[in-house]
C-alpha cells in the first residue's frame, strides 16, 4: 500500500467522494422497502390516502437522491481509477526506459506490453468496483440485516444460516481462481508477442509465403488463451448460479414461513413484502462481495506482475558516478584491457583484453568477420552494457563516472538495425536535436545525402513515415538515421555498418561530409566493405573478440594477413563484377 499510496494521494477527493455518494444510494435502498411496508400496513389497510401520498412523495424524493448518488459514485470512481491507472502506467513506462539491455532481456516485448495495458486495466477495474461497492455491498448487507432483524428476528434466522455457507463458497472461489488468473495473464503475454512479431514482420511472411504457418501459430496461441480463460472463469461461471440458487431458495423459504406467520396473525403483509426485499438485498450484497473477491483474484495476479517490473533492479545506472555534471567535450576514447561477457557466469568472452587509444577528431575504422565483437565493442562506449574487466575512458574519465544522460548526449549512434518512428520525416530527424532550425535539418540531411530524395517526395520533409519507416527503402532509411545522428552534433559518432545499403559513390560523399561537417568529432565506423574504412586515420582488425591488427590501411596491408585477405578478396570481386 505504501507503493500505491502515491497514486491515490493526488486524487484522494475522488476516492472519498465516490464511496460517500454510494452511501446515499445505500440509505435509500434500505429505507424504500420500509416505506413501502408502511404504505401497505397503514395507508392501504386504513384507506389513509394522505399518508399514501406523503410516503409516496418521500419514496420519489429518495429515488431521485439515490439516482444522484449512483451517478456521482460512478463518476468519482471512474475518475479515481483511471487517474490511478494513468499515473501507474506512466511510472512503469519510465521504469522500463531505465532498463539496461540485460534487464529488457528478462521480459518478452509482449509481456511488457501486457503489463502496461491489460494488467493495469485489471487494477483499474477492481479499484472502480471497490469504490462503487466497498461501502454499498457491506452497507446494504448490514442495513438490510438490521431492518430484517427488527421486523422479525425469527424469520431472519433463515438468512443467518445462508450467509456462512456463501462466505465459505467465496473463500473457495478465491483460492482456486488466483493461480488460474495468473496463468491466463501469461497466455495474454504469449498472444501479444505473437501478434507483434507477425505484424512487424508481415513483409517477410508474405515474401516467404508463410502466412499459413503464422496463422497456425496464432491459432495455437489464441486457443491456448481461450482454454485458459475458460478454465479461469469457470469458477465464476459455476459460482454465480450457486449464489443465485441460494438467493432464490432463501427467498422461497422466507415467503413460505412468512406466509404462515401472516395466516397465524403474527406478521403483516407489508412487513413480509419489505422482508422479502431485504432478503434479496442481503443476498445481492453477498453476490457483489463475491464479484469483488473474484475480480480481486485477477487484479492481485496483475499487481504481482506489475510489481515484478517495478521491483526489477536496474543493473546499469549512474548512482555511483563521481562526475555527474561532466560533459563529453573532446571525444578522446581509450580502451584499457577491456573484456566482456554477455552471460556473466560464462567462460567465453565476447571481447578479450581489448586496448586502443583514439585521439579526438580522428576516424577509426573497425573491420572483421561477423560475430567477432565489433558491435559489442562500440556498445560499451555509451554504456549500453558495462565492461567485466578493464576500463573505457572518454576524455580521460571512466565512462561509469559520467551521468548516463551526459555520456549519451555526447555520443551519436547509427545502429545496424535502422529504426524510424511513426510521424513525418522532420520529426524523425529532430530526434537528434529537438531545437534544430529547419536550415540545420536541411544542412545535415544534405551531408547524409538524404536531402535530395526527401525533396522528391510530394510532401517533402512533412512526408509521413509508416511504422519503422516501412515506406522508404533500406538505403533511404540508413541516410535518414545518419542525418538524425549528425544533427545531434555529437563529440563521438559511431556508425555500425550503417552505409551497407547505399552505393559506393553515395557512401564516399557521406564519408567526405564526416570530415567537413563534423571535423572536430571522433568517428568510429564499423563496416564489412573495406572501402568504407580504408581512408580512416586508424583501422582495427578484429578476430574472435580480440584485436588482430591495428594501423593505417597501408600499414595493415604490409603487416596483417587477415586484413590483406579481406582486401584482396573484395578488390578481386569488384574487378570481376566490373
Amino acid at each position: 500500500m505504501n507503493r500505491y499510496g502515491k497514486y491515490i494521494k493526488p486524487y484522494l477527493r475522488y476516492f472519498i467522494a465516490g464511496p460517500f455518494c454510494m452511501i446515499i444510494e445505500v440509505i435509500g435502498e434500505v429505507l424504500l422497502p420500509w416505506m413501502m411496508s408502511q404504505i401497505i400496513n397503514i395507508g392501504i389497510a386504513n384507506r389513509n390516502v394522505s399518508m399514501i401520498l406523503s410516503l409516496g412523495a418521500c419514496m420519489i424524493l429518495t429515488a431521485v437522491l439515490m439516482g444522484v448518488g449512483g451517478v456521482g459514485g460512478a463518476y468519482f470512481a471512474s475518475k479515481a481509477s483511471f487517474s490511478f491507472g494513468a499515473d501507474l502506467r506512466l511510472d512503469i513506462f519510465k521504469k522500463i526506459q531505465t532498463f539496461s539491455f540485460a534487464n529488457i532481456d528478462q521480459y518478452s516485448t509482449g509481456s511488457l506490453i501486457t503489463r502496461l495495458t491489460n494488467d493495469i486495466t485489471q487494477v483499474q477495474n477492481i479499484i472502480m468496483m471497490i469504490l462503487r461497492m466497498c461501502l454499498r455491498a457491506p452497507g446494504m448487507l448490514i442495513g438490510a440485516l438490521i431492518m430484517a432483524l427488527a421486523m422479525n428476528a425469527r424469520l431472519a434466522l433463515v438468512i443467518l444460516i445462508v450467509i456462512p455457507v456463501l462466505a465459505i463458497a467465496i473463500g473457495i472461489v478465491m483460492k482456486i481462481a488466483f493461480p488460474r488468473f495468473e496463468k491466463m495473464q501469461e497466455k495474454i503475454d504469449r498472444l501479444n508477442s505473437c501478434i507483434r512479431e507477425a505484424l512487424i514482420n508481415i513483409r517477410v511472411i508474405k515474401s516467404f509465403v508463410r502466412g499459413d504457418y503464422e496463422e497456425e501459430k496464432f491459432k495455437d496461441s489464441n486457443e491456448d488463451l481461450r482454454d485458459n480463460s475458460i478454465k479461469a472463469l469457470k469458477i465464476a461461471i459455476i459460482s454465480m448460479p450457486i449464489m443465485t440458487l441460494a438467493m432464490n431458495v432463501t427467498t422461497i423459504a422466507v415467503v413460505w414461513y412468512g406466509g404462515n406467520m401472516i395466516l397465524g396473525g403474527s406478521m403483516q403483509v407489508g412487513d413480509l413484502t419489505a422482508f422479502t426485499t431485504y432478503i434479496v438485498q442481503i443476498l445481492m450484497s453477498l453476490m457483489m462481495l463475491s464479484m469483488i473477491f473474484l475480480n480481486s483474484s485477477r487484479a492481485i495476479a496483475s499487481i504481482k506482475r506489475i510489481n515484478e517490473v517495478l521491483d526489477t533492479v536496474v543493473d546499469l545506472n549512474d548512482e555511483n558516478a563521481r562526475q555527474k555534471d561532466l560533459l563529453v567535450k573532446e571525444g578522446h576514447v581509450t580502451f584499457k584491457d577491456v573484456s566482456f561477457r554477455y552471460y556473466k557466469h560464462s567462460e567465453e568472452k565476447v571481447l578479450d583484453h581489448v586496448s586502443f587509444d583514439l585521439a579526438p577528431g580522428k576516424i577509426l575504422g573497425i573491420i572483421g568477420p561477423t560475430g567477432c565483437g565489433k558491435t559489442t565493442l562500440v556498445s560499451l562506449i555509451p554504456r549500453l552494457y558495462d565492461v567485466d574487466e578493464g576500463q573505457i575512458l572518454i576524455d580521460g574519465v571512466d565512462v561509469r563516472d559520467y551521468s548516463l544522460k551526459n555520456l549519451r548526449d555526447g555520443i551519436g549512434m547509427v545502429l545496424q538495425k535502422n529504426v524510424l518512428f511513426s510521424g513525418d520525416i522532420m520529426k524523425n530527424l529532430r530526434w537528434g536535436n529537438p531545437n534544430a532550425s529547419d536550415e540545420e535539418v536541411y544542412a545535415f540531411a544534405e551531408s547524409a545525402q538524404a536531402h535530395g530524395f526527401i525533396c522528391d517526395f510530394q510532401d517533402g520533409y512533412q512526408t509521413e513515415l509508416g511504422q519503422e519507416g516501412v515506406n522508404v527503402s533500406g538505403g533511404q532509411k540508413q541516410r535518414l538515421c545518419i542525418a538524425r545522428a549528425l544533427l545531434k552534433r555529437p563529440k563521438i559518432l559511431i556508425l555500425d555498418d550503417s552505409t551497407s545499403a547505399v552505393d559506393s559513390a553515395t557512401e564516399a560523399k557521406i564519408r567526405e561530409a564526416f570530415r567537413t561537417s563534423l571535423s572536430d568529432s571522433t568517428k568510429i565506423i564499423i563496416a564489412q566493405r573495406i572501402t568504407s574504412v580504408m581512408d580512416a586515420d586508424e583501422i582495427i582488425v578484429m578476430e574472435d573478440g580480440r584485436i588482430a591488427g591495428i594501423g593505417t590501411h597501408e600499414e595493415l596491408l604490409q603487416t596483417n594477413e587477415a586484413y590483406r585477405d579481406i582486401y584482396d578478396s573484395q578488390m578481386n570481386q569488384e574487378v570481376e563484377t566490373a
